[in-house]
């Protein structure tokens, strides 16, 4: 993949998952990958599931360097140990190809650009898996190990999808899938049947901090709040981090500790801030921001409990004071329901930006206790 081929799995600011050095906190799957491989059973197509952010795609990429890195145990005398980790050194051919972009017996599937709009498709489309049959018949005469990457298998159409599936019930020689999910449970059931599944979890506030020094990214921000925010998701936290995430979360707060009587004008200035040309994905982070936030609300009148980490100065006062009980902790869970579907519509059919941000924040101030 050349350096301006289209990238959705990649996180401006940090470092590709193809030039992570390291996976943090998923020993488990990346042992039961090892254990597969050593004991001669390694499966055609694997399903790597997990919560968005967690490190899905580093894993991919380190078992595609693993394998095309690694040669098959001919089981003679002077067989290789078997090997004890997936790390390949950096200067080994394969890491090197990969890194520059020119391994040819690695294929990355991903969302493509449309030729008609010049604009990046939704969806993974069937010819976008129909390549994948060139690719294999192109690589199958020097009878070497090739490996795909699908990331991620969630945005396949339903015509990729039956395309893909076809691949899987007759697999090409000496070939693995790696397919990427944050939902598993929407791929066609006779896809998760065929593929092996390693799942990743999300991580503890130490290994986060791990894992958000070893992205190459500029991490401003308390690490205990972008952890708590991001549910242990690195990705998220990244996120969190580089589009100024903590700011936002900490001006909704503070909105909403306003209340009865929301400020207006910060109301009015932190839409307006959103809806400026080019600030799109802090738009929808705001939003993401705005769901989460009600979630909190909804859990602390559910448990009488606010969260353990104060993500915003005053976060916990506020909690406690909109959210006094499992009455009005149902009030706010039906809101961010009702916020929920108005915004994906709002953004889907191009509502003015800033009006939809000003009337999701009047909402909230209405459902507010007097």
């Amino acid at each position: 993949m050349s350096d301006d081929a289209p990238q959705p799995d990649r996180i401006d600011g940090a470092l590709h998952p193809r030039d992570t050095p390291r996976l943090i906190g998923q020993d488990a799957a990346q042992a039961a990958f090892l254990d597969a491989f050593n004991a001669d059973k390694l499966h055609h197509a694997w399903l790597l599931t997990g919560p968005r952010g967690v490190g899905k795609a580093t894993l991919a990429w380190r078992i595609a360097r693993f394998l095309l890195a690694t040669p098959k145990d001919d089981g003679g005398m002077f067989a290789a140990p078997a090997p004890t980790t997936l790390d390949i050194d950096p200067d080994h051919p394969v890491a090197r190809r990969i890194a520059s972009g020119g391994e040819g017996a690695l294929k990355v599937i991903t969302r493509s650009i449309n030729p008609d709009t010049k604009r990046m498709r939704k969806q993974i489309v069937v010819d976008d898996i129909r390549a994948l049959n060139g690719f294999f018949q192109m690589s199958a005469a020097d009878g070497g190990r090739r490996v795909v990457i699908i990331d991620d298998a969630d945005e396949m159409n339903p015509n990729a999808a039956n395309a893909l599936l076809k691949m899987l019930e007759e697999p090409p020689e000496r070939a693995t899938l790696l397919l990427l999910s944050h939902q598993p449970s929407s791929l066609l059931p006779t896809i998760r049947s065929r593929c092996r599944t390693l799942r990743l979890g999300t991580l503890p506030p130490d290994q986060m901090a791990q894992a958000l020094a070893a992205s190459g990214a500029q991490i401003t921000g308390d690490p205990a709040a972008l952890a708590d925010l991001s549910g242990g998701s690195v990705g998220g936290a990244l996120r969190l981090s580089l589009l100024g995430g903590l700011q936002i979360y900490a001006e909704l707060v503070a909105l909403m500790s306003s209340l009865p009587q929301m400020d207006r004008a910060r109301a009015i200035k932190l839409a307006e801030a959103a809806a400026q040309r080019g600030s799109e994905e802090k738009l929808i982070l705001l939003f993401g921001l705005v769901n989460l936030l009600l979630a909190r609300l909804a859990r602390t009148g559910a448990t009488g409990t606010p969260p353990a980490v104060d993500a915003a100065p005053g976060e916990t006062a506020m909690l406690m004071r909109l959210s006094a009980n499992p009455a009005q902790g149902r009030k706010w869970a039906e809101l961010a329901q009702e916020i929920s579907a108005r915004a994906q519509h709002g953004l889907a059919v191009n509502l003015d930006p800033a009006a939809l941000v000003l009337d999701t924040l009047q909402k909230m101030g209405q459902s507010a206790p007097r």
